[in-house]
């Protein structure tokens, strides 16, 4: 696998490019063929280490990223998160690719056919809950002030200018993002 480490405010060590490079190593094992290129984005900010990682493969983009005060720490917990989203979708993947375009899989098979096991537990989506309720039309400042106003991160509404349903949410650097059905 080919590493794209790059580091945003701050110049990024030897050691610390072969510690990510080490970490992320150990996940080449579940893939068929090996992504083109790993992008690692380094980042300090306000005393807090960022890591963001991207994984680029055939139909599926595998994302994790982390915060915390120690950056050696961060990159493994990103491993660990990729790892989890390995295991939570390489069953789905490899049958949808199997049976579909005709590409034998994403992720390694061992020869009783079974794919390669990160952890023997596996997670499973649980619904919990569920909402129903009327879409008040609003435009989109009012949308916010409405979700600040029930302590969430995201609001849904209906937008009195396009008459469509739309979601605002508040993003980690403390701005708002709108999504529109596209």
């Amino acid at each position: 696998m080919k590493y794209i480490i790059r580091g945003q405010r701050f110049q990024v060590t030897d050691a610390l490019r072969d510690y990510a490079e080490k970490k992320l190593s150990r996940l080449e094992k579940y893939f068929e063929a090996p992504a083109s290129e790993t992008t690692v984005t380094l980042s300090v900010t306000k005393g807090q280490h960022a890591v963001e990682v991207t994984i680029p493969l055939v139909g599926v983009l595998l994302r994790a990223e982390d915060k915390s005060q120690d950056m050696y720490a961060s990159i493994d917990v990103v491993v660990d998160k990729l790892e989890r989203q390995i295991r939570k979708h390489k069953t789905k993947l490899n049958r949808k690719f199997r049976n579909s375009n005709g590409v034998r899989t994403i992720f390694k098979e061992e020869a009783n056919g079974s794919a390669v096991r990160v952890l023997d537990e596996e997670d499973e989506l649980e619904l919990v809950r569920t909402k129903r309720f009327m879409l008040k039309p609003m435009d989109v400042e009012e949308a916010i002030l409405q979700m600040n106003m029930v302590g969430h991160n995201f609001f849904v509404f209906s937008n009195v200018d396009n008459k469509e349903v739309n979601v605002v949410y508040k993003r980690s650097d403390g701005k708002y993002g709108l999504i529109e059905q596209g």
